[in-house]
């Protein structure tokens, strides 16, 4: 799921140069992902107790819980996307910039000059990141809704020899995804689907709108969503 941001004129951006500034070093970007990891201070990750200790004496550890039986120790990584990393809280700072500012995302091989750290490194970093985006379950949408589906996947004549389906054109191999936005909100949930039937559509239109909310599809959709959706509207 993703919220559209506002348009140009109307949001406050932070360009690159800004950015630098507000973070020059690595603990001005810890400070920053505390504020927001912890906005009420410490919480021990295996049991939310704010009965912390701080600071104590170890390599990388930073706290430790006082209220847990083994009173664990922990840092501001534990139980987030960057747990069990070495990059710097700068890194993922300038990470997170780099991939909610760029209309068409950001690939591991531009972190990896960006950030001058190894190539599986920022492979590593960028799936957690869009992993931190996934938004599972309990997500519905009033309405008006548009929803669509897609196919995603390469020319077949580009595929390796071995991968090669020989079965047709158009979708044969490729992905289908479906997607519905909010038109109140402008948030957007997306996922991967095995066929364009109109259960397997109507099924992810009713799971993500609530029950008088209005759908509206293209012709192309009027097979599968428009059939027994919330609503039968058309864009």
């Amino acid at each position: 799921m993703a919220c559209n941001a506002p348009g140009k004129h109307q949001r406050e951006e932070i360009s690159l140069k800004k950015l630098m500034d507000m973070f020059p070093d690595d603990d001005s970007a810890r400070k920053w992902l505390e504020s927001e990891i912890w906005p009420d201070g410490p919480v021990c990750p295996h049991c939310d107790s704010t009965n912390i200790q701080y600071p104590i004496r170890h390599r990388t550890m930073t706290h430790r819980c006082r209220d847990c039986a083994n009173r664990p120790q922990f840092s501001l990584k534990s139980g987030t996307v960057m747990k069990g990393t070495k990059l710097d809280y700068r890194d993922w700072v300038i990470a997170i910039y780099l991939l909610t500012t760029n209309l068409r995302g950001v690939s591991s091989t531009k972190l990896r000059r960006d950030l001058e750290i190894t190539q599986k490194s920022a492979w590593h970093l960028l799936h957690r990141l869009r992993k931190s985006f996934e938004t599972r379950g309990g997500l519905t949408f009033s309405g008006p809704v548009e929803a669509d589906e897609t196919f995603v996947g390469g020319l077949e004549r580009n595929w390796p020899r071995r991968k090669k389906l020989k079965a047709g054109r158009g979708g044969v191999g490729k992905a289908i995804i479906v997607g519905a936005t909010d038109r109140q909100s402008n948030c957007v949930v997306a996922g991967v689907i095995p066929d364009t039937t109109a259960r397997t559509l109507q099924g992810f239109a009713e799971s993500h709108t609530e029950p008088k909310a209005q759908v509206y599809t293209d012709p192309v959709a009027d097979r599968g969503l428009s059939s027994g959706a919330r609503g039968d509207c058309h864009a």
